[in-house]
């Protein structure tokens, strides 16, 4: 991504490799800017991590806004040309001609050699993370680590800057048991639409409680922001909740679309505190919003055809 933002004039022609945040991006925006673009990604999908209600619309997406998307393909061999421009030599025989820049987004390795941390004694993994436990100690005592270059598996920001904030609480703040909690940790992708996302996917969901116990809820609509445009200027949205057990406790929310950057904040908040289908059917909508669709998936209010009332209101003794 920095070397994106080092580019002095705008490409012609781009090719981005990558399945990613940052390859799923740039290529958003260099479409957006009228470059003729380019994604390269080994498998079918891009963002093969999010859940798959996220992953059909933003794939549909990039096909439909003009993309040339070229699945299931590796780049093996990168030829210029005479007049400075780029050919790229794909695994499928096919070639992109006439490129002006080559992104490669296909992830990052750790550049943790050189730095003296083994003989140190800090231990690294075979990718040369440095090995940390839930307190960002590292395997000598006094030497912490924390960040994308940590085994934690977070390559996020605002996760670093957490993590550092509650380490500092507990070696110089008197909160000895201070740490971040690696969970329900959420997290946007800035694609055109954008997508937010906090907690399990459906299938992550299904494999850690099993089928019987997850419960979900989704939609799948064109919202109301684009009630005056033509047809085919109509951008999806989709929503789900991922939730489990008797109380339908929501273990994942997901939502792509306008607007699933600036409203997932707020749900991560709940989903993080335990909050159920229930406490989301008992607020009360925004109306007009798309981030309303949320609190009245239906079947709104109910279970199994009866009124599912929060705990203030329901009869006392009634547990269900």
């Amino acid at each position: 991504s920095d070397d994106f933002f080092d580019l002095a004039t705008q490409p012609q022609r781009a090719l981005v490799a990558g399945a990613g945040y940052i390859a799923v991006e740039i290529a958003s925006i260099f479409h957006a800017l009228g470059t003729s673009t380019t994604l390269v990604c080994r498998r079918q999908n891009v963002l093969r991590k999010f859940d798959p209600i996220v992953q059909e619309v933003v794939n549909e997406e990039l096909d439909r806004m003009g993309v040339h998307m070229k699945r299931e393909n590796q780049i093996t061999e990168i030829e210029k040309k005479s007049d400075g421009k780029l050919d790229v030599h794909l695994t499928d025989g096919s070639t992109v001609h006439g490129c002006d820049v080559v992104l490669m987004a296909i992830g990052r390795v750790p550049v943790t050699s050189g730095m003296g941390l083994e003989d140190a004694g800090v231990k690294l993994d075979a990718e040369g993370q440095i090995i940390v436990d839930e307190y960002e100690r590292t395997s000598v005592p006094g030497v912490h680590a924390i960040g994308d270059a940590t085994t934690q598996g977070y390559e996020l920001t605002p996760v670093a800057i957490a993590a550092g904030r509650r380490l500092a609480d507990r070696l110089f703040g008197g909160e000895p048991k201070a740490r971040l909690e690696y969970s329900t940790i959420p997290s946007v992708v800035f694609s055109h639409p954008p997508i937010g996302a906090v907690g399990l996917t459906e299938p992550e969901a299904r494999e850690k409680y099993g089928d019987g116990d997850v419960k979900v809820y989704k939609a799948k609509f064109k919202p109301m922001h684009y009630a005056m445009s033509a047809a085919e200027d109509k951008v999806p949205m989709a929503m789900k909740l991922v939730c489990v057990g008797a109380e339908e406790k929501v273990v994942g929310l997901h939502v792509i679309g306008i607007g699933a950057d600036e409203m997932l904040q707020g749900f991560a908040v709940a989903v993080k505190m335990g909050a159920t289908k229930r406490d989301f059917d008992h607020c009360v909508a925004l109306h007009p919003t798309a981030a309303e669709e949320f609190v009245t998936m239906a079947p709104w209010g109910q279970k199994d055809g009866k009124p599912w009332l929060p705990g203030t209101l329901r009869a006392v003794g009634d547990g269900k």
